[in-house]
C-alpha cells in the first residue's frame, strides 16, 4: 500500500470515528433526554414495557449486526439477478458490514444499553416508592436487566449465524422500500 493510500485510508477511518461519535453523542443525548423525562412521568407498567422494548429492540440490532458481517453476498446477487426487491440493498449491506455492523450493535445497542440502564433505575424508583420497599433493589433490576441483553444477545446471535443472509435481504427490503430501491 502506497504512502497516499495509506493516508486516504486513515482519513477515512478518522471521518468514520467523527460521524460515529457525532451521532451516537446526539443520539445518546436525545433518546436519554426523552426516555427520562417520558419514564418518570409514567405508571410502572408502561415504563416496564418502554424497559423491555429497549431491550429488545437493542437485541434486534446486535443480531442484524452479526447478521451483515456473515451474509454470503453471492446468495444476495442470486436474488438481485431475479430482481428480487430490496436484493441490491443487501448487497450495500454486506459490502458495508463493518460500517453496518458498528452501527446496528455498537451505535444503536450500545444506547439501548445506556437506556435500559436508565429506564431500570427510574423503575427501581418507582417500586420502590409504591411499595415503600427499605432495601436496595437497584443491583436486582440492573442484574436482571443485564442478564436479559445479555442472553438475548447470546441467543441472537446464533440466530444471526444461521438465518444472516435472510436476516439481512429482510433489512434490505424494508431499506430498500424506505429508499425507493430500483430493480
Amino acid at each position: 500500500m502506497s504512502k497516499n493510500e495509506k493516508n486516504k485510508k486513515d482519513n477515512a477511518d478518522l471521518k468514520w470515528f467523527i460521524t460515529v461519535f457525532i451521532t451516537t453523542f446526539l443520539l445518546s443525548i436525545t433518546f436519554s433526554y426523552i426516555s427520562t423525562n417520558a419514564i418518570s412521568s409514567l405508571e410502572l407498567f408502561p415504563a416496564t414495557v418502554i424497559l423491555i422494548i429497549t431491550i429488545f429492540i437493542g437485541i434486534l440490532f446486535d443480531i442484524i449486526g452479526v447478521a451483515v458481517t456473515v451474509a454470503k453476498e453471492e446468495e444476495l446477487h442470486a436474488k438481485a439477478s431475479k430482481k428480487i426487491q430490496g436484493a441490491k440493498t443487501s448487497i450495500k449491506l454486506v459490502r458495508n458490514s463493518a460500517k453496518v455492523a458498528n452501527i446496528c450493535a455498537d451505535v444503536i445497542g450500545d444506547i439501548c444499553g445506556v437506556l435500559s440502564g436508565s429506564i431500570a433505575a427510574l423503575i427501581t424508583i418507582k417500586v420502590t416508592e409504591k411499595f415503600g420497599l427499605t432495601f436496595n433493589l437497584q443491583f436486582i433490576i440492573s442484574a436482571i436487566v443485564a442478564s436479559l441483553t445479555v442472553g438475548g444477545k447470546a441467543l441472537g446471535k446464533g440466530v444471526a449465524q444461521k438465518n444472516s443472509t435472510k436476516i439481512v435481504h429482510i433489512v434490505g427490503s424494508i431499506l430498500g422500500k424506505i429508499t425507493f430501491e430500483k430493480q
